[in-house]
Formats: C-alpha cells, sequence, structure tokens
C-alpha cells in the first residue's frame, strides 16, 4: 500500500482524478428519450385576468399605504411575469433518462442529487418531478402519459418512487388559485 501512495503523490492531482473517475464510471447511455413542452401550461381567459388585476389592485394599494411603492412594484412586477407565463407557450425541449442522471435540453441532474421520484399533474399535463438534494429541492418534467410505466421501470432502478406531501405553502397556493375562475 505504501508503494501505491508514493506513486500517487508522484503524480499530479489532476491525473489521479482522471484516473480514479474512469475506474468508476462506464460511458452514458441514454435509456429513455422524449420530447414535451418546457413546462404546464394553461391559457387563461378574460374573466381569470379580469379576477387577478382587480384582486391585485387592491392587494397593491394596501400595501402602498403600509409600506410604498416598492411593495406594489414587486407585486406588479410579479402579476406581469405570471401573464407572460400564460400567454406565451413553452418550446418543445428533449428529456433523456440517461445511466449517469436526467438531462433536461442537456443539462443533466446526476442520480446522486435526486432523493426519489413521483408522477403528479397540473393545468392538463402529466408530470414527473424529482426530488433533489440542491436548490430548488424539486425539478418538473412534463411527460406524456403512454410513457409513464416506461418511466417508472427505467426510473425506479435508480431512485425510489415516494411521493413528497405538499407543504403548508403549496397547500396554501393551491387553495388560492382553486378559489379563481377558470380553475374548476
Amino acid at each position: 500500500m505504501p508503494a501505491q501512495e508514493k506513486q500517487e503523490q508522484a503524480k499530479p492531482k489532476e491525473e489521479i482524478a482522471v484516473e480514479r473517475s474512469s475506474e468508476k464510471r462506464k460511458p452514458e447511455r441514454v435509456l429513455f428519450s422524449w420530447k414535451a413542452p418546457a413546462r404546464p401550461f394553461k391559457r387563461r381567459d378574460r374573466e381569470f385576468w379580469v379576477s387577478v388585476i382587480a384582486i391585485s389592485a387592491l392587494v397593491g394599494f394596501i400595501f402602498y399605504v403600509i409600506e410604498g411603492i416598492m411593495p406594489v412594484l414587486l407585486l406588479i412586477s410579479i402579476v406581469f411575469l405570471f401573464y407572460v407565463l400564460s400567454t406565451v407557450p413553452p418550446e418543445q425541449i428533449e428529456y433523456k433518462v440517461t445511466s449517469w442522471g436526467v438531462r433536461i435540453a442537456d443539462k443533466r441532474t446526476d442520480w446522486n442529487l435526486i432523493s426519489k421520484f413521483w408522477f403528479s399533474k397540473r393545468f392538463e399535463s402529466d408530470l414527473l418531478i424529482f426530488g433533489t438534494l440542491t436548490l430548488p429541492g424539486r425539478v418538473e418534467l412534463v411527460i406524456n402519459i403512454k410513457d409513464k410505466s416506461t418511466l417508472n421501470k427505467t426510473i425506479a432502478s435508480y431512485v425510489p418512487e415516494e411521493e413528497t406531501p405538499p407543504t403548508k405553502l403549496d397547500r396554501a397556493a393551491n387553495w388560492v388559485a382553486n378559489k379563481l375562475p377558470g380553475n374548476k
């Protein structure tokens, strides 16, 4: 063992890292791939936007009286972002499940950063959700419903299927969303 350590000390650290990583990793293989929209999407009607603007105006007035103009500007920018995301359809991107992790438009999240996965539905879009160990804590992929069983079998060999219960913030957001027109 001491002879091996002396040999490693004689080599630069970069060479040692390359040797060790090449011993552990096999070439990346694509296990399953599909094309789908980049995010769930639902077009909103006029009644919905009238309600959102009326509620935002009321909340904005209260914020202005209490704190001034900055919270109102923040509220306006959030409503504008929501408007853009609700009117511009998402682009089609390619998703891949590989032997190293999950690729979303050629950006990979390794299996060692994924703790669990589950399936969900939002805006008539079926979703594959990964719980991650990095921020923001989850990655959501739009899937085709016919691919669900294949994805489940493929991913289950790497991470467990376990749904995370909704947080208080998730429940509050869902309650508000259900009260707005057009979400029933």
